[in-house]
């Protein structure tokens, strides 16, 4: 499992013009999963997530996790992040988890974030999405199990 975590001031995911997820401050995660992954993977992301403390605190020092802040999370499925570069120009994703398990396991990791008490919006998984966002800081944090 590999998710990219960014710090945001705002993010939104569209299809088609329409607006799936929205939120203000908080996390926007691109999420891919590889087949292998198994559920106490898919905690011990959620878990590093919701607890992770980058966000200031009154000193401004990255000392707060997000509930303190209030935030959202804003959860986006992305396979892309399983690309192997290693040989020719066309990447493979061969690393990536098939559709029908990655799809579950997406689902799954979502509803444990909710777990934690946070409001997490989604794009739709398998889509054309269109994301959008402003990295706060920035803050980008890449994280792999």
């Amino acid at each position: 499992m590999k998710v990219v975590i960014q710090r945001v001031s705002q993010a939104k995911v569209t299809v088609d013009d329409k607006i799936l997820g929205q939120i203000d401050q908080g996390f926007c995660l691109l999420v891919a999963f590889a087949n292998e992954d198994t559920d106490e993977t898919l905690e011990y992301m959620a878990r590093k997530i919701a607890n992770m403390r980058v966000f200031s605190d009154a000193d401004d020092k990255m000392n707060l996790a997000i509930n303190d802040v209030d935030g959202k999370i804003l959860s986006i499925s992305e396979f892309t992040l399983y690309a192997d570069t290693k040989h020719g120009n066309r990447p493979s994703f061969t690393g990536a988890g098939d559709f029908a398990t990655s799809s579950k396991k997406y689902d799954q990791f979502n509803d444990l974030l909710r777990g934690y008490g946070l409001t997490v919006e989604t794009g739709e998984f398998g889509a054309d999405m269109q994301v959008s966002l402003t990295n706060d800081g920035p803050v980008t944090i890449l994280m792999e199990r």
